[in-house]
């Protein structure tokens, strides 16, 4: 939408055009480090998250194990496995799509495992938090890992 002034009438007039203005080369570059910022910024928890579970797996064993989860050690090894792996791909956004949308399952599946308890408002912060990290990673798999990623690299979008 963009106002004009017309001389005929005196009068600001709407323009209404169907197609957006054209991209500059400073809003592309912002869109992009936005993007791999959005990444790197996402990443982060996951990241320190499968870190404190190598340093503690006792702790994250047991409360596997609490959990009710089947075959803790199994659990253990699939979680530190997608939470450090998932985290340095989105960072390199290798497979960016197929990436966020395995760490927004894994989110959500680890809110509803782990923090139902909704009465507890220490559990329902960390509840929603996981629901917003996955609602950021939609945002991912939807538009992709932007220009600054390997996916872009490689030919991928």
């Amino acid at each position: 939408m963009n106002f004009a002034f017309d001389p005929r009438t005196g009068w600001n007039i709407i323009m209404i055009s169907p197609n957006p203005p054209a991209s500059t080369a400073a809003g592309t570059r912002v869109a992009g480090l936005s993007a791999t910022a959005g990444r790197v910024l996402l990443s982060a928890i996951f990241l320190v998250s499968g870190a404190g579970k190598l340093a503690a797996p006792g702790a994250t064993l047991a409360t596997i194990e609490a959990a009710g989860l089947p075959l803790p050690p199994v659990s253990y090894a699939a979680a530190t496995l997608v939470e450090i792996v998932g985290g340095l791909l989105l960072i390199a956004g290798y497979r960016t799509r197929l990436v966020a949308l395995i760490l927004a399952a894994f989110a959500v599946a680890t809110a509803v495992t782990f923090h139902a308890a909704l009465g507890d408002q220490n559990q329902m912060f960390h509840f929603l938090k996981n629901l917003a990290m996955a609602g950021g990673l939609l945002q991912v798999a939807a538009f992709g890992g932007g220009p600054f990623s390997l996916d872009d690299r490689l030919g991928r979008r």
